[in-house]
């Protein structure tokens, strides 16, 4: 009776938890989201967009708008403004004279997928087409004084900017200030723009720098919690990552800082402004609905700058527009003094392991021309410095399986009594000189080292479409074989669970051929738990990336050479 009244109790509890996550989470989440949608309808494309002031700008003067968003194509809006061609080894493109947006910029080295037909990767999408992406620098006016805005027409002399020739481009307010962007880019991702105002009345006049990147539409994401992507920054030395939804939420997200900078990051390209480092600025992350979809904003703002009578001001921006690669982040944070630049990778809690490992790999690919090859060497590297440990371990588990019968006999003897079997037990263990738990040791070792090169594997570029040998063409991908469709003499596409090619089966297989090495349970329910283990990993395994599951299995071979040597040394069957 006692027991159904337990029961009874287990699952009122239970139904009250999940009702109230359904009331207190679902329904309001749900609400929201409808809620979203309705403005999302309500939202209709308008002759002119205005977004709203960057936050801290003074009363009264001209905000930075962006412009109307009407659904044209990509070729249509690239067409309806004259513009200065952008080509480099790495990107090409183009800078739009109307606004001097910099707003069309396409990936030359990375493309959508492996088929060598398919499109590069585009970054930046002109304002007019479908989810348009584009970057704008600039001054707000104070004092009444006429700026530039996203309107505004520039002028250049300037058709083409490469790595060797920079490109400036000017306007005039026509009551005495003239305007000068002056941009240059280097050989990788980074856009260099000094913006000067030249005053030529005998007034001085006050302006304040802004910079913006303004997104249409909630891109498609990886959908992993270890992985950070859309706003982020760094201020005041600390990282800030904000997630769309919550943006979605509470609209606006701010922040000031002595330097730092902003971005929009995906899980392998990035889009960051960096303002001049030795300021102060007021950082902004937001959201709003504008024609009929989502539009996210990161943007900064400058302190007063007077500029004075029959005198001329300037500053430095610099924009980065491209892939989130290791050494070429690094390079901009070293050279250009930008705090924490390399964390735009999300490394994850265990960056002390995993930029090292990152760096190990790279080295190890330059030396043997295949990250799968880098990948079997970094398993032996890492075996060797955990061998101490683990022959320790290994030793420990051997007397363990020569003293199986032993413990068995002493179940079946003191099978009722927990307290005298345990006892028994320990004393065979304190007399033998064996440690039960050091079989743990180097598992525990591994749990770190296992994540950490699972986020090298999952989040860095230079893994994106590295091929292995044979059917491995991606290894930062699952293995794209199946048992189920006999790895493709079948042709039939299995379901994603079912989806347990090679590499997993080999994994399985090396791990079920060391646990027969380990000591087994003598209780025979965590006996029977213990011999499903492999079968679980495997479809545990198969859907992680291909790399991950080499390392695994290579590193479970290498265990069982080992563990059967001091086997066969101590004399155990």
């Amino acid at each position: 009776m006692s027991e159904q009244k337990n029961l009874i109790i287990a699952i009122g509890f239970s139904l009250v938890i999940l009702l109230g996550f359904q009331f207190f989470y679902e329904f309001p989440k749900m609400e929201a989201e409808q809620a979203r949608q309705a403005q999302l309808e309500a939202s209709k494309p308008a002759a002119s967009d205005n977004k709203p002031p960057i936050s801290g700008a003074p009363s009264g003067t001209q905000a930075p708008t962006a412009p109307a968003d009407p659904a044209v194509s990509a070729r249509q809006a690239l067409a309806e403004s004259p513009r200065v061609a952008v080509e480099t080894d790495t990107v090409e493109g183009s800078i739009s004279l109307r606004g001097a947006r910099i707003d069309d910029l396409v990936l030359k080295r990375y493309r959508e997928d492996l088929d060598e037909t398919s499109a590069p990767i585009r970054l930046l999408r002109p304002v007019g087409a479908p989810k348009s992406y584009y970057v704008e620098f600039g001054w707000v006016g104070g004092d009444g004084v006429t700026v530039p805005n996203s309107d505004t027409l520039w002028t250049s002399d300037d058709s083409r900017l490469t790595p060797d020739s920079p490109v400036t481009l000017r306007w005039d307010n026509g009551q005495g200030q003239r305007f000068e962007i002056a941009m240059a880019i280097d050989r990788d991702y980074m856009i260099t723009i000094d913006q000067k105002v030249i005053n030529s009345t005998e007034a001085a006049v006050t302006v304040y720098p802004y910079g913006f990147a303004s997104r249409g539409g909630t891109p498609e994401m990886a959908g992993f919690f270890i992985l950070h992507e859309g706003p982020l920054g760094v201020f005041n030395e600390t990282l800030n990552e904000v997630d769309y939804d919550t943006l979605q939420d509470d609209g606006k997200v701010e922040a000031e800082s002595k330097g730092g900078w902003i971005g929009i990051t995906d899980k392998y390209w990035l889009t960051a402004l960096v303002p001049a480092q030795a300021d102060t600025y007021k950082y902004r992350f937001s959201h709003r609905i504008a024609n009929q979809d989502d539009r996210y904003q990161v943007d900064y703002l400058g302190a007063a700058v007077a500029v004075p009578a029959g005198g001329e001001i300037s500053t430095r921006n610099s924009l980065f527009a491209g892939a989130k690669e290791v050494e070429v982040l690094d390079k901009y944070a070293d050279r250009d003094n930008i705090d924490k630049f390399d964390l735009a990778i999300d490394f994850g809690w265990f960056y002390f392991l995993t930029k090292p490992f990152f760096y190990i790999l790279n080295y190890l690919n330059g030396l043997v021309g295949n990250f799968g090859i880098a990948i079997i060497v970094f398993t032996f590297l890492v075996k060797a410095v955990l061998f101490p440990l683990a022959n320790k371990s290994y030793r420990s588990m051997a007397k363990l399986r020569e003293l199986t019968p032993k413990l068995q006999a002493l179940r079946e003897r003191f099978g009722d009594d927990k307290q005298k079997l345990n006892q028994e037990m320990m004393d065979i263990y304190k007399k033998e000189k064996v440690n039960p738990a050091s079989g743990c040791l180097p598992i525990i070792v591994q749990i770190p080292i296992f994540f950490a090169l699972y986020k090298v594997l999952f989040v860095s570029i230079e893994m994106r479409h590295a091929p292995f040998y044979g059917w491995i063409d991606d290894l930062s991908e699952p293995d794209p074989t199946t048992l189920f469709n006999l790895f493709g003499l079948i042709p039939w596409s299995p379901p994603e669970f079912l989806m347990i090619g090679i590499w997993p089966l080999l994994m399985g297989f090396t791990m079920f051929i060391q646990q027969r090495l380990n000591p087994q349970p003598t209780d025979p329910v965590q006996a029977k738990v213990f011999m499903f283990l492999p079968l679980f990993f495997t479809f545990l395994l198969a859907n992680f990336a291909a790399g991950l599951v080499i390392y695994w299995t290579v590193n479970n071979i290498l265990s069982i050479i080992q563990q059967r040597l001091i086997m066969w040394r101590m004399g155990v069957k």
